[in-house]
């Protein structure tokens, strides 16, 4: 991957002119013109196109460092002469103040799953066992991340939507005034209907209660024969007690 190509990724993702690029230079010890810059941010294929060096590389990202963590006492790290993969990924990890989970969630919103293990491999020391190089492919992932996570954190777009309600809002709230006292002709200011709500009814259905025929009252049978009324009728109790016709 082309140092130029980086430069490229990061200019765009934070949005940066070619001032502010000439800026960053001279953080890390780089004194260039916009001129200059303007050459390293054209594409491959373009005559102006010039080549960013290593050495020039390397101080831009110690100056990329120092803009988003601010400046350390003691004197500016030297640049490497000799870039890679491994140290311009370490560079950004450190100017972003990134940890592993948040590569790893970068890399995933670009459509790349990695392990922790294979990460914290690019980042050991070339010595070490565990060392591993980074591929071309893992680097373009993670700044596409990049590119998305800052653009998407934007306010310029939440910016937009917030003025295209309040322009809506304000469309609606100038028709209400122009049709006060008139019948409503816009379809927003109709009175919402009502809807009558339809109770289906299954015309072959019948209540528990309506479709027991009634039943018939059963007589009782009192065994008080001493609650006799004067004026009732002989009860079935006496019916039952009297054997005989009463004494006259």
């Amino acid at each position: 991957m082309t140092n130029n190509y980086v430069l490229r990724r990061l200019r765009y993702t934070f949005n940066y002119n070619d001032q502010k690029m000439v800026a960053i230079c001279a953080l890390g010890g780089l004194e260039v013109t916009p001129a200059l810059v303007n050459t390293w941010l054209k594409k491959d294929d373009d005559p102006a196109y010039v080549r960013c060096s290593d050495h020039e590389m390397a101080q831009f990202l110690n100056g990329f460092i120092i803009e988003k963590r601010g400046k350390k006492d003691g004197p500016t790290p030297a640049a490497e002469f000799a870039l890679n993969n491994n140290i311009i990924f370490r560079k950004l990890k450190i100017a972003l103040n990134l940890i592993d989970q948040d590569i790893l969630d970068l890399l995933e919103s670009a459509e790349f799953l990695m392990g922790k293990a294979e990460l914290t491999a690019f980042f050991r020391k070339p010595d070490h066992k565990h060392y591993r190089e980074c591929q071309d492919q893992i680097l373009r992932n993670f700044l596409q991340g990049l590119q998305k996570k800052h653009t998407n954190d934007s306010t310029a777009q939440k910016q937009s939507e917030f003025q295209a309600v309040k322009g809506k809002f304000e469309n609606k709230k100038e028709a209400y005034k122009k049709n006060k006292g008139k019948p409503n002709t816009k379809p927003f200011l109709q009175p919402k209907k009502e809807s009558e709500k339809v109770v289906y009814k299954n015309p072959k259905f019948q209540d528990a209660e309506d479709s027991k025929p009634a039943k018939a009252k059963r007589p009782t049978i009192s065994l008080n024969k001493d609650k006799k009324q004067s004026g009732d009728k002989p009860s079935v109790n006496e019916s039952i007690w009297q054997t005989s016709s009463p004494k006259k």
